[in-house]
């Protein structure tokens, strides 16, 4: 447990870093509200990028409203760009897993449908590692989880209204009033009790939850 928290902390509060083109390699993760994975990642020492957006679905080039309405099969996904010499797939797949609710085969949180569960997409390089995540994960929480590992899948990149929202200081209209892109976002995950509930499955290996 020991090993696992100080993991986590040593991989986190620390700005995007830069890498080539020939060091980068991404992970293709969903994990409800794609805002959140995004806010978190961004957060993680050897991380370049992250973009968020839609995969898992058999609808070509879906919509944010197509997917929000479930009009689509897709999930909302985050796809984390990362320097393998600074942070390795292992270590992304530990923290997201301990980011999420992975006893929840419904949604996220108070983000409910097929559209908000969770799934890690790996490559056939991948494959072997992800399965070994979620092994690691059951073996820490001492039950099975839902988390499935499925095959990769193409990448619908999402509108730039929807990039980077939580750190955005751009005005919209939401149910908390005319605010702050950013301020939106801190209400919205407060409310939904994400943080909370990361925290109660996962006590100290919590990888993100303040």
């Amino acid at each position: 447990m020991l090993r696992h928290i100080a993991l986590a902390v040593g991989l986190l509060l620390a700005p995007l870093q830069s890498a080539s083109a020939q060091q980068t390699q991404t992970a293709l993760v969903a994990g409800g509200c794609f805002w959140c994975v995004e806010s978190d990642f961004r957060r993680v020492q050897g991380v370049s990028d992250v973009r968020v957006g839609f995969a898992g679905g058999t609808t070509p080039d879906p919509t944010y409203d197509d997917v929000a309405r479930g009009r689509t099969d897709h999930l909302e996904v985050a796809l984390i760009s990362f320097d393998p010499a600074r942070i390795s797939y292992d270590q992304i797949l530990h923290l997201f897993l301990r980011s999420v609710d992975v006893l929840d085969a419904g949604g996220q949180f108070c983000d409910r449908g097929q559209h908000y569960t969770t799934a890690i997409f790996a490559t056939p390089d991948q494959a072997a590692q992800a399965e070994a995540a979620i092994r690691a994960a059951e073996a820490e929480l001492g039950q099975g989880i839902v988390t499935p590992v499925r095959a990769a899948a193409p990448f619908y990149e999402a509108d730039e209204f929807h990039q980077n929202y939580a750190s955005s200081a751009e005005r919209t209209l939401t149910r908390f009033g005319w605010i702050e892109r950013r301020d939106a976002y801190k209400s919205y995950r407060e409310a939904c009790g994400r943080d909370r509930r990361v925290r109660e499955l996962w006590g100290e290996s919590a990888a993100f939850a303040k």
